[in-house]
């Protein structure tokens, strides 16, 4: 008989798959190194992360089935063979100075391996944790949220030291192998199999809600068809809309609306990234303790409070606060959602579900910084865009009240 696997172990794999490809969340500190070298704009250079961030969403659908089918090792392999292939040719095109290359390399094949790496771990560490399905997606997509915090120094120092094509060959391999070799060690737990001191059939959480174990609930084309799928999957567009609105333009945003410096403006993103990274571990992890559906809900008020408060006041310090704030509603969207539609539709196709509802992201990722821009540009202040995002905030919060009362009068 085969040893069980150590699923803190597998945790730390899983973590290590997306610190890897979290690092897509530093991409502007390429910008102005590639301008120097290329006289690309920097809106052309951008457009590569907006490329990468639409393929995540569309093949982590794809590869969502894949996972189910040939297991997280094969997925994770994959990941990393896309995912360190693409940034390496990145280096590739800067060196050549091929814009169309740059978004081949970093757009879809950098995006390709982003998608399958972010489903990778996910849906595993659902299985391996049963009982603390919250924290088990907060610290898999936590990883995610702070890959900017590590990325930034290191490829910083690297540009300086070796020139920036050389930095991203450096960075594909070392990608390349922490992906590979923490795939290697994922794999679903034995059938049947649940934590030491867990009944599989009677224990419920600290929520009360009840635990759905290997086989139980729907396949990813049975939840397909549920009212439940679409309203989360509209939850989350909405949310990641105004998250990502707000991240694209948080440094000009700053210095228009409170007159802050570039510099400050600069440290202030990136300690966002470090509330985005928190947020994810905060709020999955109370949603074990209080229930999905109150905790989601909760996240939208939150974010719908913060948002109006950031309209109404021009306070410095209360600004940088509430930008804070709304970035760990922006990451709880993405923690709490893999172990909500476990609760939802079980863990028969988990990771195939949890792809096709990452679909919301490549659509988001396009609507919401293409919507603060061009809102801002006909009205020449950032206010009327945030009055936009409370209402589609509010529009989130009215569905996900719907979704917790149908899933309650479901148990």
């Amino acid at each position: 008989m085969n040893k069980v696997k150590n699923r803190w172990l597998i945790a730390l794999a899983g973590v290590s798959v997306h610190l890897s490809i979290g690092s897509a969340y530093a991409w502007s500190i390429y910008t102005k190194p590639i301008n120097a070298l290329t006289e690309w704009s920097a809106t052309s250079i951008s457009f590569a992360f907006s490329i990468a961030i639409f393929c995540l969403g569309t093949s982590a659908a794809f590869m969502g089935k894949f996972v189910e089918h040939y297991g997280p090792r094969k997925t994770g392999m994959v990941a990393s063979i896309f995912f360190g292939a693409g940034i390496a040719l990145t280096g590739l095109a800067i060196q050549v100075q091929s814009l169309p290359m740059l978004y081949i390399s970093y757009g879809l094949i950098g995006g390709i391996g982003l998608g399958s790496g972010y489903v990778t771990p996910v849906s595993t560490m659902v299985r391996w944790f049963p009982d603390h399905r919250g924290l088990a997606t907060g610290l898999a997509i936590m990883g995610f949220g702070f890959a900017s915090l590590v990325t930034s120094p290191i490829a910083q120092f690297l540009m300086g030291k070796v020139g920036v094509s050389n930095t991203f060959y450096i960075l594909g391999a070392l990608y390349f192998s922490v992906m590979f070799i923490a795939s290697r060690y994922l794999e679903k737990p034995p059938k049947g199999w649940t934590p030491q001191g867990m009944v599989q059939h009677q224990e419920k959480n600290q929520a009360g809600q009840p635990i759905q174990t290997e086989g139980e609930g729907l396949t990813a084309n049975e939840a397909l068809r549920t009212s439940n799928f679409w309203m989360l999957w509209l939850t989350l567009f909405l949310n990641i809309t105004c998250g990502l609105g707000i991240v694209s333009a948080a440094s000009p945003m700053a210095q228009e609306m409170i007159g802050m410096s570039d510099q400050t403006a600069a440290a202030m993103v990136g300690v966002m990234g470090i509330f985005n990274g928190l947020g994810r571990l905060f709020w999955a992890t109370l949603s074990d303790r209080f229930g999905r559906p109150k905790v989601f809900t909760m996240v939208f008020i939150v974010n719908a409070a913060a948002l109006t408060t950031l309209y109404l006041s021009g306070a410095p310090i209360l600004f940088v606060g509430l930008i804070c704030l709304i970035m760990t509603c922006y990451g709880a969207g993405f923690s709490i959602i893999p172990a909500y539609i476990g609760d939802v539709f079980g863990t028969r196709e988990l990771g195939a579900i949890h792809g096709y509802i990452l679909t919301a992201w490549a659509a988001a990722g396009i609507v919401g910084p293409i919507l603060l821009s061009t809102v801002h540009q006909m009205m020449n202040s950032y206010k009327p865009t945030l009055f936009i995002f409370i209402v589609l905030v509010c529009i989130a919060l009215i569905i996900s009240v719907i979704v917790g009362r149908k899933a309650v009068h479901k148990k």
